[in-house]
């Protein structure tokens, strides 16, 4: 039995979370499995509603647009280069919720936050976010612009968390398998601990999701982030 042909899970030992960076790297031609129909119906759902929910919410936006730039100094939309589908960068679009601030990150966090940010790409308490920008990312509302990213085609309504180029090294031999799917506004690991997990468990959450993807576990997870929105869980 060859690792470069698809293979099934043996048992359910072998389907949970925590094994699927090794499982994914021994099998992973079985993560890369094409899906025709699943990708056709995924982008036409995706550029319908990306589409009418820019259409009906333009109004939105300007709010929005308007208070990010009366609250602080700076551009409102933030743009940061992330790599997509197989490893074509794009600048992703957000509601600018930092201060402009061009010290070097150093000057800007304490030992310890800074420690973090190396560790997890994420600061707890991060001091460089305006006081409407907690606000944005409380509700995210700051992660509306994706969906532009969505409608142009470089991200999908659900997939993995789009990440930056030097993240990926974390993905080691299943770098691939990571980028063989366009990232997603919000993903598995999202609505499943997003915050609250270290980054091995996002990591093995993501190929879960790559593994398993279909229509209805999609929507599962969309369903489950409209919950999570509301509940204001897991966003800082």
């Amino acid at each position: 039995m060859t690792a470069n042909k698809p293979q099934p899970p043996i048992d359910e030992g072998q389907n949970t979370l925590e094994i699927q960076k090794i499982q994914a790297t021994v099998d992973s031609a079985y993560y890369f499995r094409k899906k025709p129909v699943y990708s056709f119906f995924k982008r036409f759902f995706d550029l319908l509603v990306s589409g009418t929910f820019l259409l009906l919410f333009c109004w939105l936006y300007l709010i929005l647009a308007i208070l990010v730039k009366c609250t602080s100094k700076g551009p409102v939309i933030y743009k940061h280069k992330r790599i997509g589908r197989k490893g074509k960068i794009f600048n992703m679009y957000k509601f600018r919720t930092m201060k402009v601030d061009n010290r070097p990150i150093e000057e800007q966090l304490t030992k310890e936050q800074l420690e973090q940010f190396r560790r997890e790409f994420k600061v707890d308490n991060d001091p460089r976010i305006t006081s409407f920008g907690k606000f944005l990312r409380k509700t995210s509302l700051d992660e509306l612009p994706q969906l532009f990213n969505v409608f142009l085609g470089s991200m999908s309504l659900v997939g993995p968390r789009p990440i930056i180029d030097e993240e990926t090294d974390r993905y080691g031999l299943t770098r691939k398998v990571l980028l063989s799917v366009r990232p997603g506004i919000t993903s598995y690991w999202a609505c499943h601990g997003r915050s609250s997990v270290d980054y091995t468990e996002r990591i093995n959450m993501e190929l879960y999701y790559i593994k398993h993807r279909s229509l209805f576990f999609d929507f599962k997870i969309l369903c489950r982030t409209i919950v999570k929105v509301f509940q204001k869980e897991g966003a800082k």
